[in-house]
């Protein structure tokens, strides 16, 4: 009886998931300078223009980069379509879609013989094109009358992990919350972002970005007393973005932080 039950409830979620065919993600664009970034934009249910919501900028990975405007919500699209985060924390939730030919941040890619990767995070330079966009995107949607400028957040995976930690010093003084799956910064930029709470997520096994990056900047805003949380799942690859939006208090750990003072 209990096989059975389990059967049943998997075959529920997978229904459900399949299900989730992301259409009430609106389909939107920012262009500027000739350069478009297309991004999808989730409204809460019952939505009022005149209310103030919180808003979460999502950035995927590298593997769902292109102009299809569909494939940047392939992993994390579902996290904010659960029935309980609608009713419990609504919100509105932006979804760039990073170009191909771009990356969210500025950093140096190497790849060897055997195909493997190494990166080299900058602590100054011009942002990518993608970055820019992102940047000029978020912008746009700060004028929004009901946008709470006291509850804007950030969160990423792989490439977006990378992406957000770097939107965080582009944006300094904007963010309440963030949060940071198998990405990487250079360790001297933590200064510019340490008032931020951040949970930083990576898998111990990933073969593709090493969970040292993430190691490095937890320890050195630890260093700094900053509000920093860090999950390594020793078990897990480069896909730690599974077990981190199976986290309960994610995203009611990120809801709860608020920036005392909005941004000029």
């Amino acid at each position: 009886m209990k096989r059975s039950l389990i059967i049943f409830s998997f075959c529920i979620s997978s229904l459900w998931l399949r299900a989730q065919d992301y259409s009430r993600y609106e389909r939107s664009s920012f262009i500027a300078k000739g350069d478009t970034l297309p991004y999808r934009i989730l409204f809460p249910e019952n939505f009022d223009s005149s209310r103030k919501y919180p808003v979460i900028f999502f950035l995927h990975g590298r593997g769902e980069s292109g102009s299809n405007n569909e494939d940047q919500l392939k992993n994390g699209g579902t996290l904010f379509l659960k029935p309980n985060i609608k009713s419990q924390s609504p919100c509105v939730v932006i979804a760039p879609q990073c170009p191909a030919d771009s990356y969210w941040s500025n950093v140096k890619i190497r790849s060897d013989t055997a195909g493997k990767r190494s990166f080299s995070f900058r602590k100054k330079g011009k942002p990518t094109k993608a970055m820019r966009l992102l940047v000029g995107l978020v912008d746009r949607i700060m004028e929004k009358p009901f946008i709470d400028s006291t509850q804007v957040y950030a969160g990423g995976l792989s490439m977006g992990g990378m992406g957000t930690f770097e939107l965080l010093r582009r944006k300094q003084g904007l963010f309440a919350g963030v949060f940071a799956i198998c990405g990487g910064d250079h360790v001297r930029n933590v200064k510019k972002y340490e008032d931020v709470p951040l949970w930083i997520f990576h898998g111990g096994k990933d073969d593709i970005v090493s969970p040292e990056f993430s190691e490095r900047v937890a320890e050195k805003l630890k260093e700094r007393g900053a509000d920093v949380r860090f999950s390594l799942y020793p078990d897990a690859n480069h896909n730690s973005w599974d077990p981190a939006f199976a986290e309960p208090d994610l995203l009611p750990w990120l809801f709860s932080k608020k920036r005392i003072t909005a941004p000029e």
